[in-house]
């Protein structure tokens, strides 16, 4: 846990993104949410939902550093809202890591 927990600490994106993100994550329902951004019918644990997060956040975050235009915003804030909200389920339940 610690090292995913590590590598979203050294994360560095917009404060408005984070700001937004952080405000959502307080309605951030694992269920729904999860489902729709990894195209699952089945969830994952909370570790390994996390890590694929961070790897679509990484890619959306490269879109929005070359101005892509298929870029979307509203997309790449859902995203973050669920790693912050998975974060928080991984940090309360250790047992979630595999």
């Amino acid at each position: 846990m610690q090292d995913i927990i590590s590598r979203l600490n050294t994360l560095h994106r917009p404060s408005l993104l984070m700001r937004a993100a952080r405000i959502g994550a307080e309605s951030y329902r694992r269920t729904s949410h999860l489902r729709r951004l990894l195209g699952c019918s089945a969830l994952p644990r909370s570790g390994p939902a996390l890590m694929h997060l961070i790897e679509i956040e990484a890619e959306l975050n490269d879109q929005r550093k070359m101005a892509d235009a298929s870029y979307c915003l509203v997309r790449h804030v859902e995203v973050v809202i669920a790693m912050i909200g998975e974060a928080r389920v991984l940090r309360n339940s250790p047992d979630q890591i595999t």
